[in-house]
């Protein structure tokens, strides 16, 4: 599998203002309850994604292992799932948001993100920090539909394989692109593209 051209399949949006919103879509050959099922059954989360505990129902509240957690605010089997989405002291607000419709014998994924971002944050990496590590999430997901099992990528050395890098490289620039299309200054985005390659996927001593 070429993962850039999996990447391809993803088309992604950005809404800048106080709240930042980006949005992945794209469209896996699964059926609407594989997914489903892919994206809350614990067991199978793991997989693909990370470890998840917690009371998982609506009102309870979820932690994924050495990530995010917060509440369940919306679950509608199997087309809705809503979450806040905290990380680290004194988070902000974040919602993370997936649905899932019938679209082509499959699934149209969609995920949008939104958070009250720190503007020095936001200055220095823009949609890309966040972008970039959906962009892997999604990656995962369609390699375990695609198999039924462990995607078979290892997180920890990913960004230092040849198709990993490009993938992150190639990633960066895609979120570039939608930075540019919602208003970006383009020696910003620039700045901010290279801050985020170099952040995923660091150069390599020699």
């Amino acid at each position: 599998m070429d993962f850039v051209d999996e990447l391809l399949k993803a088309q992604r949006e950005l809404k800048d203002g106080d709240v930042k919103t980006i949005t992945l879509r794209r469209h896996y050959d699964a059926e609407v309850e594989d997914v489903w099922d892919a994206c809350t059954d614990a067991k199978r989360l793991s997989r693909w994604f990370l470890p998840v505990s917690g009371d998982l129902r609506v009102g309870g509240t979820y932690q994924l292992q050495g990530n995010a957690g917060g509440e369940i605010l919306r679950c509608e089997p199997p087309n809705l799932l809503k979450v806040s989405w905290l990380f680290g002291e004194n988070p902000g607000f974040s919602e993370v948001e997936v649905r899932l419709s019938g679209q082509d014998g499959g699934t149209l994924f969609e995920l949008r993100h939104s958070a009250e971002v720190p503007p020095e944050f936001w200055g220095q990496f823009g949609p890309g920090a966040t972008g970039v590590g959906w962009d892997l999430a999604l990656l995962g997901l369609g390699l375990h539909l695609a198999t039924g099992g462990d995607p078979g990528i290892d997180e920890a050395t990913f960004h230092e394989t040849p198709e990993g890098r490009r993938y992150i490289i190639e990633s960066g620039r895609a979120w570039g692109e939608a930075h540019l299309a919602a208003g970006g200054p383009p020696d910003v985005v620039t700045t901010m593209v290279a801050a985020t390659t170099a952040f995923y996927a660091p150069e390599q001593d020699s």
